[in-house]
């Protein structure tokens, strides 16, 4: 078994090299990204290899979150129709079998995703309108009193603020020695010791 899993590991490896579709995740765990047919019929097909693979078939999964936007009864034909392919493949290597399978079968498969696709579309736009809406109309006493709690806070023009930043540090802090007093000028002011 495991001789027979290396083998095709080492053929898939050869035949999707330079296929960014195709992702070995591990030893036995395999990924297709199928992205060709249109706006929300995207989605990746997990194959997963189990000890006795090629006798007994393989896992097929579809529940991974890049496949949030597919349909819950999509997913169940797609694995439906993957594994009833596999049962008739059994003894042989099946992963790029099952990989072609689907890419040939997969309008068939799709044909629910259209209009669900549309209703999460069109669900996702209705609440970004309501909740704009709600913040318009429940939040503009809050927002006009906080807008004007800032222009009040601040205080400070442009010009004022960008020379405060230039006396400061990236961590607020003055320039090391800002306070010190310049010796001559000081001593110019008041005169040597000696001078008296």
């Amino acid at each position: 078994m495991e001789a027979e899993q290396s083998e095709e590991r080492e053929v898939l490896q050869s035949i999707y090299e330079g296929d960014s579709n195709f992702t070995q995740v591990e030893n036995t765990l395999f990924q297709y990204k199928f992205d060709t047919f249109g706006e929300g019929k995207n989605f990746v097909l997990e194959v997963r290899w189990g000890k006795n693979y090629p006798e007994e078939a393989p896992e097929i999964n579809m529940d991974i979150f890049y496949n949030k936007h597919i349909c819950q009864s999509v997913k169940d034909a797609i694995v439906k129709g993957v594994k009833a392919e596999a049962e008739g493949m059994l003894g042989m290597s099946m992963t790029f079998s099952l990989f072609e399978w689907l890419k040939d079968n997969c309008e068939t498969l799709l044909q629910g995703q259209d209009q669900y696709y549309l209703e999460m579309k069109n669900a996702v736009a209705s609440k970004d309108v309501t909740a704009d809406l709600e913040k318009a109309t429940l939040g503009t006493n809050q927002d006009s009193t906080k807008s004007t709690k800032k222009k009040q806070d601040s205080g400070l023009t442009k010009n004022q603020k960008r020379r405060i930043w230039d006396r400061q540090n990236a961590a607020g802090e003055r320039e090391r020695g800002w306070d010190w007093v310049d010796v001559v000028k000081h001593l110019s002011q008041t005169g040597s010791a000696g001078s008296t």
